[in-house]
């Protein structure tokens, strides 16, 4: 290496000196002009080859430079130097003589894996400087020992020791293809801006030559301060300096007391002599071995930012562009010139900015920008660009809040540089989104349209299935029920006469909405637990199905209920409960004769469905084990089913089961089950039925029919109008004549015209184009539903009126009107049997039905009986079977004063009062006759046959009646269990009197809510019965009520109802005795 620094000067001062000849070459040539013969001489091809010429050269310098700073240099110790100068020779290594020292990572051919592994491993230690062992590796494998800075003392003397080795450390070295990339620059030590530009080329930093030998290298002294001196100093630079070789001065700034700095006793010179033999003295060599000593150990002797203010450090840029010569910028250069290659690529950054956006005058805060530079954020503010890349160059800025008023300022990037080449991008590419996001709109239409259209059509096939497979499953089930059908008509009076099994499903089928609609669904369903009286015949055993679960004191109510008939007459033996008969719960008694024969099940699929109220059929079509249970409860005997209002799974059910269904079939129940319906079978029946008209559709329909029927029948002061679908007084509305306000005329003009005249329509022209125009408004204003909770204005019920259908017709002309219900058996053989007829008791409405007396004594029960076949007939007809309920209305006609009836509704199922009406045979063991409209019950009475002779108890009939009370609402019931209820009965007289076979009998509908049930009075005479039935609802009601907890309940309305007929009552009673009276007067007279 003593050779290399000997013979290495030769090639340097080669180089710089052909690089200054060059230049002043061409400065000569450019001040120079030749004249030849009249002609100027062209230099333009001379002055070619000169740039050509030094471009190669510049080109060598760069390769001579790069393999010198790779070279490991000896620098001898410094010793004390306070007093003397020692000169330092220039060092002209000669290119030939340059050994190449490139690290051979791979020198050991043939190595073991484990040495492979520990020779690469110790590589990465010695790029990694930061790491504790590198220090350890470099002295082991180069013999050179690098400072210990983490363990140096405060004051370090000079030394004698020699330390052989590289100018620097070992550096990571940046790869080849990111060597000219500043984005990728690694950020500088300290210690790597002490080292120099060696370090910066150890870490793959190349230089060009111009840069290094653009000034030429002058020897010059460094003065060296003390280090407590050199914490405080400042920094300077000279104006000449290149970027491949710096000179560094530590100490105070230039000044007038500069030129005396080296009289100062603390002051350390360093003197570079020019190349002389004296280069190779010892003394020479222990310089530059000891070369290395002046690196600052102590970060703290650094050139820190606090030693210099602020402003000093900042700098303006005025329109994005920066002033080189500005004094700012000129100190804030020579303060950061070791990083300014990453400072350049930011300024340049923050510059295009503020020109991009015309910012005049913007002022840099220098250590923000350095931290920003050092800060690993170099590419994403200088190139990321969007607004993060913005914001990151603008927090350099100390005016920050004007640059960014200008900055975010709408349109301000189109008054800077390049506005108007960004404006038309801008312009082109919000164009092409607009058409790009357009095209792709239509095309995602498109493709939704195309996938909805696929999915339609595959839900369409898919349905299309799933219909054809339904329509031939009920296909199949209506055929099995005709099959079935026919077999039962056949054998219906064998099957009579025989044990049978009766399965009782009282469903309720009626449509989705109405069953939504319908408060308390599944306990509607239940209020026909009279069903179970079916057992009082011997032959019959009885499967009924509730819609709720029913708890164990219910089972045992209704047990010692059904055995009731029995302990009357002296047989009932005890009844006990089995729990386990049934899925969900059944009940079987196994002595008693009545009991033993009634079992009580709950569709297993009741949890499954709690809010769908579904009606009992489908429930049970989707109950499995409950169907199985039926099957093997009625395996080997005759058996059939007996719904409610029918639906489609009422087949489902009885093909599942296997056995016949009394009643019609779905299809035809839905068409004869509604108003329209029902006035047809009365028509074809020839039973005279309200002045009206059905299947209205259409508002203009409604008014003009509206309109002829007020003018036919002047007589009707009233006119209902029923949906075709809805029952129990839902549907009904109703409008009287006298709010009309031509009604006081039309009643003139019918007055001028005789009966038989006024059916002439010339008579009727006038009063018919008269209500016409009053009648939309009159219905509009006076026009009220019966069931406010269900329709509460006019417009709601007119919307589903019209919706459903419906019919018109005139309510009956009389102050005292009596509805009755009449139950029929249409037998599948073709026989009518009359089952029950009642008197109906109304409720809040004259238009809702609470209940019935039976039985009937309201008109003649042979006009009752006639009527009744003729209308069974005119069912039968139209293939209609089982049972039927047919609502009368019975008055006095004002013109004749004869009794009209007019047969207003018909029911194609099993209605309430027949379900009541078993109940009351049931307990009174009578029978009733509906020929004669009488109840007779058996009684048992001891009289004496001949003198002397033994007392015999011979049967006597007694006649009874009875009031029926359907479904009683009271809301407090739900507060009283049904213990605490019974006991309050039997505390206040409210009982049943088994031998005299009269008295209370509650039906039970469920075992939760329990705010309803039914009840059952029987008593010698109609108005015995009417009393008791309104005594026990005063009594409840006022038991379970309190002036403030008043409740919902229709017994007012019943009450007040039986008020009335009692009133009438008493009013006949009194007739009665007074005609009599009379009779018996005229006949005394004509004896005498």
């Amino acid at each position: 290496m003593a050779d290399i620094l000997k013979h290495s000067d030769e090639l340097g001062n080669v180089l710089v000196q052909v690089q200054d000849d060059l230049r002043q070459l061409k400065r000569s040539l450019g001040r120079i002009t030749f004249h030849e013969k009249g002609e100027t001489v062209d230099l333009q091809a001379l002055d070619t080859a000169i740039r050509r010429t030094e471009s190669g050269i510049r080109r060598r310098a760069e390769q001579y430079q790069e393999t010198v700073n790779r070279q490991v240099l000896t620098l001898p110790s410094i010793e004390d130097l306070e007093n003397k100068t020692v000169q330092i020779p220039k060092w002209r290594p000669p290119l030939e003589s340059i050994p190449d020292m490139h690290h051979q990572r791979g020198q050991s051919v043939g190595a073991s894996p484990g040495e492979k592994h520990k020779a690469a491993l110790a590589m990465r230690l010695l790029y990694n400087p930061v790491h504790p062992k590198n220090r350890t590796l470099m002295h082991q494998n180069y013999g050179i020992q690098l400072p210990d800075l983490r363990k140096r003392s405060a004051t370090i003397g000079p030394t004698q020791r020699v330390v052989t080795g590289p100018t620097v450390g070992s550096l990571a070295v940046v790869s080849g293809g990111a060597r000219n990339n500043l984005y990728l620059v690694p950020p500088l030590s300290e210690e790597d801006m002490a080292a120099g530009i060696a370090s910066l080329l150890e870490k793959g930093l190349t230089f060009s030559a111009t840069d290094l030998f653009w000034t030429p290298v002058r020897p010059t002294a460094a003065p060296l301060h003390r280090r407590e001196e050199s914490c405080s100093s400042k920094m300077a630079l000279p104006e000449k300096t290149s970027r491949g070789q710096k000179e560094l001065i530590w100490g105070k700034d230039p000044g007038p007391s500069h030129s005396h700095g080296r009289e100062h006793s603390s002051t350390w010179t360093i003197q570079t002599p020019p190349t002389s033999a004296s280069s190779k003295s010892p003394e020479h060599r222990q310089i530059t071995q000891g070369a290395a000593r002046l690196a600052p150990l102590n970060p703290q002797c650094l050139p820190a930012l606090a030693s210099i203010s602020i402003s000093k450090l900042s700098f303006t840029i005025l329109e994005g562009r920066i002033n080189p010569m500005a004094p700012d910028f000129c100190r804030f250069k020579q303060r950061y010139c070791l990083c300014w290659g990453l400072l350049v690529e930011v300024l340049s950054g923050l510059g295009r900015l503020l020109r991009q956006y015309a910012v005049p005058m913007a002022r840099v805060d220098g250590e923000r920008l350095v931290q920003l530079a050092q800060g690993g954020d170099l590419d994403r503010a200088v190139g990321g660009g969007g607004s993060s890349s913005a914001e990151r160059l603008l927090s350099v800025i100390e005016n920050r809040e004007e640059v960014r008023d200008l900055v975010y300022r709408p349109g301000q990037r189109y008054r800077g540089e390049g506005g108007t080449e960004a404006a038309a991008v801008r312009i082109q590419s919000c164009w092409r989104r607009h058409w790009v996001r357009n095209a792709y709109l239509q095309h995602r239409h498109r493709k939704w349209a195309a996938g909805t259209i696929a999915i339609s059509w595959l839900m369409h096939a898919q349905l299309g299935r799933v219909r054809k497979s339904l329509q031939e499953s009920r296909r199949t089930h209506l055929d099995n029920y005709r099959i079935r059908g026919q077999y039962l008509s056949a054998n219906w009076k064998d099957i009579q006469a025989s044990r049978r099994t009766i399965i009782h499903i009282p469903s309720l089928g009626y449509s989705q909405l109405q069953r939504f609609s319908l408060k308390g669904f599944d306990i509607l369903q239940n209020i026909q637990m009279g069903r179970l009286c079916d057992v009082r015949d011997e032959n019959v055993e009885v499967i009924y199905v509730s819609p709720v679960r029913l708890g164990d004191d219910l089972f045992q109510y209704y047990t010692r209920l059904l055995g009731l008939q029995q302990r009357g007459q002296g047989g009932l033996q005890e009844a006990t409960v089995d729990p386990e008969d049934g899925l969900g719960g059944g009940a079987r008694t196994t002595q008693a004769s009545c009991t033993k024969r009634f079992t009580i099940l709950t569709p297993d699929a009741l949890e499954d469905f709690p809010t769908h109220n579904m009606c009992l059929s489908t429930l049970l079509k989707y109950s499995p084990r409950t169907l199985r249970r039926i099957r093997n409860l009625i395996q080997g005997q005759q058996a059939y089913m007996v719904g409610g209002v029918a639906h489609l799974d009422d087949l489902a059910v009885a093909d599942e089961l296997g056995v016949p269904l009394l009643g019609p079939e779905p299809a035809v129940a839905r068409l004869y089950s509604t108003k329209s319906g029902g006035r047809r079978i009365f028509t074809g029946a020839g039973v005279t039925v309200p002045p009206g008209q059905w299947d209205i559709y259409s508002l203009q329909q409604l008014h003009e029919t509206l309109a002829q029927l007020m003018t036919d029948h002047m007589e009707v002061r009233r006119w209902l109008f029923k949906m075709d679908s809805e029952m129990g007084g839902r549907g009904t509305a109703y409008c009287d004549v006298s709010h009309l306000t031509c009604s006081t005329w039309a009643q003139q003009e019918y007055s001028h015209h005789s009966p038989e005249c006024w059916r002439k329509a010339w008579a009727q022209e006038p009063v018919l184009i008269k209500y016409l125009e009053e009648i939309p408004e009159w219905l509009s204003r006076y026009a009220q539903p019966v069931k406010t909770s269900c329709y509460p204005t006019w417009a709601c019920f007119l919307d589903t009126f019209l919706r459903q259908g419906g019919v018109v017709e005139g309510y009956p002309p009389s102050d005292s009107v009596t509805c009755l219900t009449v139950d029929l058996l249409l037998q599948p053989d073709g026989e009518v049997t009359v089952l029950s007829c009642g008197d109906q008791l109304h409720g809040p409405s004259e238009l809702e039905t609470a209940g019935s007396s039976v039985p009937q004594t309201s008109m003649c029960p042979d006009a009752l009986h006639t009527l009744c076949l003729r209308v069974g007939q005119a069912c039968l007809q139209r293939h209609i079977t089982g049972h039927v309920s047919m609502d009368l209305a019975t008055f006095l006609d004002p013109r004749t004063l004869e009794q009209q009836v007019w047969a207003v509704d018909l029911d194609l199922s099993y209605s309430t009062q027949l379900a009541m009406t078993q109940l009351m045979l049931m307990m009174t063991g009578g029978s009733l006759n509906c020929r004669t409209s009488r109840l007779e019950v058996p009684l048992t009475k001891p009289f004496l046959r001949q003198k002397g002779s033994k007392e015999t108890a011979l049967p006597a009939v007694a006649s009874r009646y009875a009031v029926l009370g359907s479904r009683l609402l009271h809301t407090n019931l739900s507060m009283v269990h049904y213990s605490v209820f019974f006991q309050m009965c039997k505390a206040q007289g409210i009982g049943f009197d088994i031998k005299e076979k009269q008295g209370t009998v509650f039906v039970l509908h469920d075992s939760c809510e329990r705010y309803s049930l039914g009840m059952v009075t029987v008593g010698d005479d109609l108005q015995g019965a009417l009393m008791t039935f309104a005594r026990n609802l005063s009594i409840i009601h006022q038991e379970i009520s309190t002036p403030n907890m008043q409740g919902q309940t229709n017994f007012k309305g019943l009450i007040r109802d039986i008020e009335e007929i009692l009133g009438m009552t008493i009013q006949n009673k009194a007739q009665v005795t007074e005609e009599e009276e009379k009779a018996v007067t005229v006949r005394t007279k004509r004896d005498h």
